[in-house]
């Protein structure tokens, strides 16, 4: 069926996206791989070895994530002031690749945290730069396929990684030394697609030259739109904390240490599987209505996940955590990439993953705590609770988020 400019619709739509698009969702995947043959073990690695609390793991994952997060901002910003994105992406998945070797080195808690640190740092420095190049190549009317197709090959890396742990873990007889070393080999070969594969348009002439991209004036340039996506995105991360609680709680139900990665296997298959779909349906209809899916995908899971003892219970928990996550990230870089002007886009982003991981940091830590204090039943109904709060408080603002087709 035709457009009325006549262009395809329908599964026609892969093939108007970018080459560039599909090249930095390869990288993502394969530092997904990387990242996750490691992050899935982790948790399990410091409470089981190390003898960590669940209360440490929290602080020790929102510290990094909102370590990932500060870093963004500088990193957004100075890519807006160079004018240029694919050099700070390349520095931040490089820095990430050559981290990797401490995880299997580590001989202490203090090693894993500084390993964590850095790794998390490289992302930080690689996040905004590398959205606002696909918002940079992406054709306007394509943001959200495009965002939600590099999502989706990046959390196809966040299935993959988990299962190859398993296999691992299962033929090494549980040897988590040797699965990290493992892990090392697709952080690199993430850093050379992105050398090689993946080219930055060139800047357009008559585009503004950003001279203090973090002024005052330049962060009102932003617009009241794009602080109210920004804020409406960080009521919404403190609904939610880090995954690692879901594999916390999948070891809660007895799973074997060396399937317990499943939980991440389930949720980024489901992830994967309904990012790109749901891209494709932001560029189409109302994103309202997208983001009470995605918010009560949660409360879905947050009650499944709060109340069930069994395998069967957990997985399907961890299915709708990872639909939800389908239905609102890439859905929010979409709103963010159409919300803010294309100088500063990098210092949009930046902002955004501040604020953000700012939330993330406060919803781990309040979820370590419940869960050392009330057990996992009182984590995930929390999260329930303010999940529904959420789609609330969605409604009353309604009204201030960009319409379908106005920007």
């Amino acid at each position: 069926m035709a457009n009325q400019d006549g262009t395809v619709a329908g599964p026609t739509t892969n093939n108007r996206i970018p080459a560039g698009i599909w090249a930095l969702g390869l990288v993502s995947m394969l530092m997904d791989i990387s990242s996750e043959m490691i992050h899935a073990l982790l948790p399990v690695y410091m409470v089981s070895v190390l003898g960590t609390s669940t209360f440490a793991v929290g602080i020790i994952e929102g510290i990094a994530e909102a370590t990932a997060s500060i870093t963004k901002v500088f990193s957004g910003a100075l890519s807006d002031w160079l004018g240029r994105r694919k050099f700070l992406a390349a520095l931040g998945y490089g820095l990430a690749a050559i981290t990797k070797p401490t995880f299997p080195l580590a001989s202490s808690l203090d090693w894993l945290i500084a390993a964590r640190f850095i790794d998390r740092v490289g992302k930080g420095i690689r996040g905004a730069p590398r959205d606002a190049l696909v918002a940079d190549i992406a054709p306007p009317e394509l943001r959200g396929a495009s965002f939600g197709l590099r999502q989706s090959l990046d959390t196809i890396g966040a299935f993959l990684g988990p299962l190859m742990a398993i296999g691992l873990m299962w033929v090494t007889a549980d040897h988590f030394q040797t699965v990290f070393w493992i892990a090392v080999l697709p952080a690199f070969l993430s850093v050379g697609v992105l050398l090689f594969l993946v080219k930055e348009p060139e800047r357009p002439r008559e585009l503004r030259r950003v001279r203090m991209p973090l002024h005052r004036d330049e962060l009102r340039r932003l617009g009241k739109s794009y602080w109210w996506v920004v804020a409406v995105a960080a009521v919404f991360t403190l609904a939610r904390f880090s995954e690692a609680f879901l594999i916390l709680k999948a070891q809660s139900i007895g799973m074997p240490i060396a399937l317990v990665p499943l939980a991440l296997v389930l949720m980024s298959l489901a992830y994967s599987l309904s990012a790109y779909p749901a891209g494709i349906l932001s560029d189409k209809v109302d994103r309202f209505t997208i983001l009470v899916i995605g918010l009560s995908l949660l409360v879905c899971a947050d009650l499944v996940l709060a109340f069930t003892q069994s395998v069967v219970g957990a997985g399907l928990g961890v299915v709708l955590w990872g639909l939800h996550m389908g239905f609102t990230q890439g859905l929010l870089a979409k709103l963010i990439a159409d919300t803010s002007p294309a100088e500063l886009r990098g210092t949009a982003f930046g902002m955004f993953n501040l604020v953000t991981g700012v939330a993330l940091l406060i919803a781990s830590v309040i979820a370590g705590a419940l869960w050392d204090f009330t057990g996992p039943r009182g984590t995930f109904l929390a999260g329930a609770g303010f999940a529904a709060l959420t789609i609330m408080g969605l409604a009353a603002v309604r009204a201030r988020l960009p319409a379908q087709g106005s920007i």
